[in-house]
């Protein structure tokens, strides 16, 4: 497209297989919230059904472990949960065209690479060197800022420290968030360290425990549950700095979702599973490029939600850029153990990441 984002190469519907291929089958749910025997489930890369006579279609909203359901001209990838009985649902196991349906992995890959049959250090871990990967999201976000939808998913290591702290609210100041998805503890302890300068009791700056400082977290949550809103808290306690206090500046949504161990929760904590997830299905469904930033749950539901491409308002179909950052493999692994295939993992600790990502987009605009 612009150098920065690749160009999509649709599948050739004119090669064997594809070109004689059946019209993909089609079965009515057999109750709500059922789907019927042999239903397709969806993966998180580009798919095509026939609907006939050489008509091929792109699912034009993705997600994984999804069906997908005929809605007019249209097909939608709808969970099964909120099938409802009767509506016509795609049927079929291959995905190679035998049964109307095409599964299409290569479409953002330039020309087979050359290469050894045999490499060492063809994945990455965290002997990898990351310099590239730093600056291709520096000029991803650069791009999506006006051109697209950017989403954080954030744990809440990102609050307790100054530095890390002060450069997410930066960076939402300047545009680079469009939604911010996080637990209770994220959004408390930000409110927190706005409050008393600490993350569970310990200074943001010196990690010192203070005086009493497990009572913090507490206390916030009872304040802002007392006055009933975040946003009123935020002006009876006087916060004016922070990322949840830049998100109400700067009018961005931000979607807590709850868990078991929630302490309180803050008020706008959606405590429901699905209902959680419904909305955070939203921002799935526009996002362009994610960061996930030390929360493995949160980043892992948001990566089963998100497909590795999508169609935009003039019809080009792009990419979907998912940036895990964690000290850990193990969430960039358990992502692509479950089928996000297309994140990429920059190991390191959250507060290295952020203020080394805030450095250069606010030098160098």
């Amino acid at each position: 497209m612009d150098g920065i984002i690749p160009d999509y190469i649709p599948p050739d519907f004119s090669r064997s297989g594809l070109r004689d291929a059946p019209a993909v089958t089609l079965f009515p749910a057999p109750a709500d919230g059922v789907a019927p025997p042999g239903f397709h489930a969806t993966s998180n890369h580009p798919e095509y059904l026939h609907l006939g006579g050489g008509r091929w279609i792109l699912v034009a909203e993705g997600r994984m472990d999804a069906v997908l359901v005929r809605r007019g001209d249209r097909i939608e990838a709808v969970e099964a949960r909120r099938l409802q009985k009767g509506e016509p649902v795609v049927v079929g196991r291959s995905e190679d065209g035998e049964e109307g349906i095409l599964v299409h992995v290569s479409g953002f890959e330039a020309a087979a690479q050359k290469g050894e049959k045999f490499a060492f250090r063809s994945r990455g871990t965290r002997e990898t060197p990351f310099s590239q990967s730093y600056d291709k999201l520096y000029r991803i976000l650069r791009h999506d800022r006006e051109q697209g939808y950017i989403v954080w998913v954030l744990g809440p290591a990102v609050a307790f420290d100054k530095d890390s702290r002060a450069a997410m609210q930066g960076l939402i100041g300047e545009g680079y968030c469009h939604a911010l998805l996080a637990g209770n503890a994220l959004a408390t302890h930000d409110l927190e360290a706005g409050r008393f300068r600490t993350g569970l009791g310990q200074d943001i700056y010196t990690q010192e425990l203070q005086p009493l400082g497990h009572y913090h977290h507490l206390d916030i949550l009872n304040e802002v549950r007392r006055v009933g809103s975040i946003r009123a808290a935020l002006k009876e306690m006087g916060i004016k700095d922070g990322i949840i206090h830049a998100c109400e500046e700067k009018g961005i949504p931000y979607l807590l979702a709850g868990s078991i161990r929630d302490d309180g929760p803050l008020p706008e904590v959606i405590a429901g599973v699905f209902q959680a997830q419904d909305a955070m299905r939203l921002h799935a469904r526009r996002a362009t490029t994610v960061v996930a930033l030390a929360t493995q749950l949160h980043s892992i539901a948001f990566g089963n939600m998100v497909p590795s491409y999508r169609v935009m308002e003039n019809g080009r179909v792009r990419p979907v850029f998912f940036y895990v950052v964690d000290m850990s493999e193990f969430t960039a692994s358990k992502l692509a153990n479950r089928g996000s295939a297309q994140a990429v993992a920059i190991l390191t600790n959250v507060q290295d990441f952020m203020v080394n990502l805030w450095n250069n987009l606010r030098f160098h605009p």
